[in-house]
């Protein structure tokens, strides 16, 4: 019997201060490595600006192609934070302040003396029908609709809402990685690496040259196979003996 395929993911980024420059992302990859470990395949990531057009377009298109959607940005208190109508549209579904939401806010800005305003209650308007993923750094709640998660772009906020997003979504077996470091040149191995490829259709064979006076070259390995991987990673550390090199395996 064969096993069954792994839960795959795409992530959404949603922020003009991304697509200018004047931000960088740092949650694209802490996602992905979070979720290979959950054993769900991240396949696609996707970069959009403040418009609703351009982000109801993307988000219908991965949610209706992956198992989830995560995405980031456009839900805090200003006027283009715009993620969570746009999500809302996107599922045709109503969206208000939700009670549960506001109480969570309220809770939040009394305790330390801060009025909860029109702008800051623009955080506790939620889609009908969907669930609220916890912030525990600033309380102001992401949620899951379907199979999309919409949670904030500051990385350790979304780092926080990461962990109950983890108890929300059912991930496959983890994904597992073997590194073989070299000496080689991508030009003198490629044509030995794809035969290998074609050997293991459940390993994935990687092949990433590193700055240097001298060649220098990673070659990762992953699946969720562990001999399969193995094996893989035995053959491709042959074919760097073959050509009088002994590889560094990890």
């Amino acid at each position: 019997m064969s096993a069954a395929p792994s839960p795959t993911a795409a992530i959404l980024v949603i922020g003009n201060e991304i697509l200018s420059g004047s931000t960088q992302d740092a949650n694209i990859a802490y996602i992905a490595k979070h979720m290979s470990q959950r054993g769900v395949r991240v396949m696609e990531v996707r970069v959009v600006a403040d418009i609703p057009a351009a982000i109801v377009g993307a988000l219908n298109a991965l949610r209706d192609t992956y198992t989830y959607v995560f995405t980031t940005g456009g839900i805090g208190p200003t006027h283009d934070d715009i993620t969570a109508d746009c999500v809302a549209l996107a599922f045709g579904a109503a969206i208000d302040v939700r009670d549960d939401a506001r109480a969570i806010l309220q809770a939040y800005y009394d305790e330390r003396g801060v009025p909860l305003n029109e702008a800051r209650l623009r955080m506790a308007r939620i889609p009908d029908g969907a669930k609220l993923i916890d912030n525990p750094v600033s309380a102001a709640p992401g949620f899951n609709i379907g199979n999309v998660f919409v949670m904030a772009g500051v990385p350790k906020i979304m780092q926080a809402m990461l962990l109950h997003v983890d108890t929300m979504i059912e991930g496959g077996a983890p994904v597992l990685s073997k590194t073989v470091a070299c000496n080689q040149k991508e030009g003198d191995v490629a044509f030995e690496l794809g035969d290998i490829q074609k050997k293991y259709d459940g390993v994935d064979i990687g092949s990433y040259p590193r700055d240097g006076q001298k060649p220098s070259l990673l070659l990762i390995l992953r699946g969720t196979d562990a001999p399969a991987l193995e094996a893989a990673a035995n053959d491709v550390a042959d074919l760097v003996r073959k050509r009088g090199e002994e590889p560094a395996v990890s």
